[in-house]
């Protein structure tokens, strides 16, 4: 994927917009500006999506769209990143899965970690007494 190809497809879509948003009259109301942001929205999802196909293989495709499931933030973090590789043109061919995995693993870098610990009261959890009969056992 060249730096063309991208610039092409954003102006495209610019002009897209452009045309929605120019020809749209004063007097719009608010289902009109909520329409016309959920085309946007749609419309760079499209984008996005194009994107991510051309500079990812059918592996990396998979993975991700698990890692989506299971961390959307992170997935989320992960396509930013890979899109702004793309456009910057430090993409050469598809990424495979090995490539998709050290570029996650720079992400796992970026986020904070959050540890998180559990707390256990002996005292609390000791309420049987050692003076009452146990008939079960």
């Amino acid at each position: 994927m060249s730096d063309g190809d991208l610039d092409a497809l954003r102006a495209q879509r610019m002009s897209q917009m452009q045309s929605q948003f120019g020809g749209g009259g004063g007097g719009g109301n608010d289902a009109e500006k909520q329409q016309a942001q959920q085309e946007q929205m749609r419309a760079q999802e499209e984008m996005k999506h194009s994107i991510l196909s051309q500079v990812l293989d059918q592996q990396a495709r998979a993975r991700l769209n698990t890692l989506k499931v299971s961390k959307p933030e992170k997935a989320q973090i992960f396509e930013n990143m890979v899109i702004r590789m793309a456009q910057m043109g430090q993409v050469r061919g598809k990424l495979d899965d090995a490539q998709f995995v050290s570029i996650l693993e720079s992400v796992n870098a970026q986020m904070p970690q959050s540890k998180s610990t559990v707390k256990y009261d002996r005292r609390r959890a000791a309420i049987d007494s050692d003076d009452d009969e146990d008939y079960g056992c």
